[in-house]
């Protein structure tokens, strides 16, 4: 650790009992986003950031939106043209903590328990995202108590609707280009890869999700009457979608791979070299065996390639006991994850290909989309992506690796799309956190770790020429 670091991550361990207890203060705070039932609860939680930023030095604002506010804090930094500009992104809202008999404890009332790593904090939001947000609070505090300024420029932006959908972001970002303006991004609502070992996320998979409908005969038919003589749509819809996939898995929709890049061979020898056990992976589904794309191992089908899974499927009858009908429609929900250089919008257009070629004789399609967002890859060569990399080793003593995750995360695009550069996914989250289930956590160890990994991405940063 350099000579800035060493004396804030003392304070940061002087400290850690009181970061706890704000951390445990945001989390009493219901703001389920999602419901509005609690908007005055959601907004609570807006301005509880606005006030603990503004305690710290920070410009801060709280911007009212169609939806829930936007929290925005601003530090000049050194007077210094060659400083970095970061923007920091976090969530304050959370899920929804049904079902509620499941919990070991009142959801919004956070609780230390004992785990295999120490302590754990059990609260919805300890992870997704207040607890992560916190991280880098917290280090923007400790690094301010020791040294009175820092040494980077930075902006935080805060969302309140990352749990339902975050449709003010795109808008705020238009918006407020010029405010938000930075050479990177650090979002910290990702994971590590075991509590010992600090990760970067430069592969984000991206999401068309779609809601198809297949419209047959003009009401519900009786099934001895009709059956055999008119075309059944839910017959019809499921012999469609059992042709997005040929048997040895590969997507059939038309052009879906052809913008696909390989993996380099330094890739698929550092993922390698992860040591990813498969066998313990598929326990936690129930399965013993691996399936999909033939060809590709378990983390390449995860990461790096693109896949249709078919969400949910309803009509016709499915109440309790017979009824035999001919339902009038069904439908169903696609959702394909897509991967760097694929076009999110030229994917919808083809799956809606699919399915028009395949429209069944009096019948007729109503295709919607439910979100589209483009697939993300950091360039390993960025000089904030070394730095943050060199931060979290030394926090460690153990090299950080690069990895990446199936799942989607739209703000990463729109900040590449609309204000102009990457981001780097910074997280000390686990697999076993619970995430948008009953009995949220986030381990003690790993909010300790984050602070201090902050802290030291900080002074590393501040050695980059901007």
């Amino acid at each position: 650790m350099g000579q800035a670091a060493q004396p804030v991550i003392d304070k940061v361990n002087a400290n850690l009992p009181n970061a706890v207890k704000r951390l445990f203060a945001l989390l009493e705070i219901p703001s389920i986003s999602t419901d509005p039932a609690y908007n005055d609860q959601t907004r609570q939680a807006a301005q509880f950031m606005v006030d603990d930023l503004a305690s710290i030095g920070f410009d801060t604002k709280l911007h009212d939106t169609d939806g829930h506010p936007m929290v925005t804090a601003h530090y000049p930094g050194p007077d210094k043209d060659n400083v970095p500009h970061v923007l920091y992104y976090g969530h304050y809202d959370v899920q929804p903590p049904d079902p509620l008999n499941l919990w070991n404890s009142p959801p919004f009332e956070p609780t230390l328990v004992d785990s295999e790593h120490g302590k754990s904090i059990v609260a919805r939001g300890a992870v997704d995202d207040k607890g992560q947000l916190m991280t880098f609070v917290e280090a923007f505090r400790a690094w301010m108590a020791v040294h009175g300024s820092l040494p980077i420029r930075v902006t935080i932006l805060l969302e309140g609707e990352e749990e339902s959908g975050s449709p003010s972001l795109d808008p705020f970002l238009e918006a407020n280009k010029q405010m938000l303006t930075a050479d990177t991004c650090i979002v910290c609502d990702t994971g590590m890869w075991d509590v010992k070992t600090p990760a970067i996320t430069y592969m984000l998979r991206g999401l068309v999700y779609t809601e198809v409908t297949l419209k047959g005969p003009s009401h519900d038919l009786h099934s001895g009457m009709y059956g055999g003589a008119v075309v059944n749509p839910i017959n019809a819809l499921t012999r469609v979608l059992s042709q997005l996939h040929n048997d040895d898995g590969v997507v059939q929709i038309p052009g879906f791979y052809d913008d696909v890049l390989p993996l380099s061979e330094e890739e698929i020898k550092q993922w390698e070299q992860l040591g990813f056990d498969e066998t313990e992976f598929l326990a936690t589904a129930g399965y013993k065996e691996p399936f999909g794309e033939k060809g590709h191992s378990t983390l390449e089908r995860m990461w790096s390639r693109p896949t249709c899974d078919i969400n949910g499927i309803w009509g016709g009858y499915t109440g309790a006991g017979a009824k035999t009908v001919i339902g009038a429609q069904v439908s169903t929900k696609v959702s394909c994850r897509l991967v760097a250089n694929q076009d999110p919008d030229k994917i919808f257009e083809s799956l809606k290909q699919f399915f028009q070629q395949r429209t069944p004789p009096g019948c007729k399609w109503e295709i919607q989309s439910h979100g589209i967002s483009p697939a993300i890859r950091v360039p390993t060569d960025s000089p904030y992506l070394q730095a943050a990399m060199k931060g979290l080793s030394e926090t460690y003593s153990k090299d950080a690796v690069l990895i990446g995750t199936g799942g989607s995360i739209p703000l990463v695009g729109s900040i590449q799309k609309i204000l102009g550069f990457d981001s780097l996914l910074i997280g000390f989250g686990l697999d076993d956190d619970r995430v948008h289930s009953p009995n949220e956590k986030f381990e003690m160890r790993c909010f300790e770790m984050g602070i201090k990994s902050h802290v030291a991405i900080l002074e590393q940063l501040a050695a980059v020429s901007s």
